[in-house]
């Protein structure tokens, strides 16, 4: 048998392999982080304040702050998962938003917050709360991205992982932001870093595991 013959008997039983569109799967995680924040408002557990506090310094910068790093994220997350991509660079620069955010938090503090304890602020019984609340929401956008990756062709997947649970654990804190009660931007950053870090942790010990590495 010749080597045509033979190429084309292996390949006359399959079917097209649909392309893959970065455009099309960033909709998808928009689109589901879109259904959990539309669940959250309908379910009425939106902060009760939020008429009054829309306008607020710090309810902006954290709201803006997150929606931009997940923005930024997900495209990263998404953009990773292509052969001829290597996502060490958008990492890095998902790192430097991070903590550009963090900083502009400094300019937002509320008036008084400066003067109480550090346990107070930060609230360890509400925090834990909190960050439970961010790595559940988190969770379904991870399973989308991990459904992604494994019908894309990540070379790093280890990397597209790491990617994927930060693009997650910045749509969850996204989601929260609208009901969170807390204004003190020490507050937002301990607990908020602590959910997102753990569903990173999680997306980079699972994702990668269905790939040869």
């Amino acid at each position: 048998m010749s080597n045509e013959a033979l190429i084309a008997d292996l390949t006359s039983g399959l079917a097209p392999v649909q392309r893959r569109s970065m455009v099309r799967e960033g909709a998808l995680v928009f689109a589901l982080c879109g259904l959990e924040l539309a669940l959250v408002l309908a379910g009425g557990v939106m902060r009760p304040d939020m008429h009054h506090m829309a306008g607020s310094p710090y309810l902006m910068w954290r709201v803006g702050s997150l929606g931009l790093l997940a923005l930024a994220a997900c495209a990263l997350a998404v953009r990773s998962f292509s052969p001829t991509t290597r996502p060490r660079q958008g990492l890095m620069l998902a790192c430097a938003l991070a903590a550009l955010a963090i900083a502009a938090g400094a300019f937002v503090m509320p008036d008084g917050a400066s003067g109480r304890g550090l346990l107070d602020r930060i609230d360890p019984t509400s925090g834990m709360m909190c960050a439970t609340s961010i790595f559940v929401l988190s969770l379904p956008i991870v399973a989308l991205l991990g459904a992604l990756m494994r019908k894309a062709a990540p070379i790093q997947p280890r990397r597209s992982a790491l990617a994927s649970g930060i693009a997650a654990g910045t749509c969850g804190a996204f989601v929260f932001a609208f009901y969170c009660p807390f204004n003190d931007p020490l507050y937002v950053v301990f607990w908020y870093s602590i959910g997102c870090a753990a569903v990173t942790g999680v997306a980079r010990w699972c994702l990668p595991r269905r790939f040869r590495l």
